[in-house]
């Protein structure tokens, strides 16, 4: 039976973890990022992932002391993105200890970056991270990029599609509607692009108690039919623990991946999917 992963999500911005309410509402502090990668390594999280989320905007480059500086401090795998446009760009953020990259604005802007960095590194080094969010008229979503703040037009389906096409290894959708609000993940368009795929899709925005993960991890038509769930604010700011939502989740018979410490190997760095 294959397993669900609880993933936490640390928003980076002038060296400290933020986050805001639909990207741009109630910009709270939430500490330190290598303070915070320790503590959800002691609660057994899956994995963690790092963006940076102004890097594109701010025409900025990688945070590769970040993402250094926990990859020597921590051994769960890593996910860091934010400001990723070259294939150069995979291979200094690799090299640095990060297991995985999120690309989103670069691979809009040149969708041919998925399909080198695919080839060069494997996909299971590549995921594609998209910003949508619900047309005015409530018939579908949009593509975002810029940290949210550029409507692209793309159709969020198609895009997630494409994305697959060109080689990515899984994709996380964060519904910028839900972002921050602690109101539930966006189960309907998460649904859409869980069935539209045959990837991996990690659901972003919007966890505010414990049925919300529920819900999204769940299959079926009510269910957002995601392989992960990933939060931010609940963690952050202790209103829920990792061992709290996967003890959660396993008595309502949903299945969710063991400590990662107890696996067999001995190298728990690249420990994906």
């Amino acid at each position: 039976m294959l397993t669900k992963r609880i993933i936490p999500c640390l928003d980076v911005q002038n060296g400290r973890v933020v986050k805001n309410v639909r990207f741009f509402e109630n910009h709270r502090d939430a500490g330190d990022p290598l303070l915070l990668a320790q503590a959800y390594e002691a609660q057994q999280a899956d994995e963690l992932v790092f963006y940076d989320i102004t890097a594109t905007h701010e025409g900025r480059s990688l945070m590769l002391d970040v993402a250094a500086q926990v990859a020597e401090q921590v051994m769960m795998p890593l996910t860091v993105g934010g400001g990723v446009n070259h294939l150069s760009d995979f291979r200094q953020l690799l090299m640095a200890g990060a297991d995985k990259i999120s690309v989103n604005s670069g691979a809009v802007k040149r969708p041919e970056l998925i399909r080198e960095a695919s080839d060069h590194h494997g996909a299971q080094c590549v995921m594609l991270s998209i910003d949508a969010k619900r047309r005015a008229n409530g018939q579908g979503w949009t593509v975002h990029v810029g940290g949210g703040r550029v409507d692209t037009g793309l159709d969020l389906i198609e895009w997630a599609v494409r994305g697959q096409q060109l080689g990515a290894g899984e994709l996380c959708l964060n519904i910028m509607d839900a972002d921050g609000t602690r109101a539930g993940f966006a189960l309907d368009a998460t649904r859409a692009v869980s069935r539209a795929v045959d990837l991996p899709v990690i659901a972003s925005g919007g966890a505010g108690q414990l049925t919300d993960f529920r819900d999204v991890l769940r299959g079926g038509d009510e269910g957002g039919n995601a392989d992960a769930a990933l939060a931010a604010s609940v963690f952050h700011f202790g209103e829920l623990t990792v061992p709290q939502v996967k003890a959660y989740l396993q008595a309502e018979g949903i299945a969710v991946r063991p400590d990662w410490q107890d696996t067999d190997s001995d190298n728990v760095r690249g420990y994906t999917v």
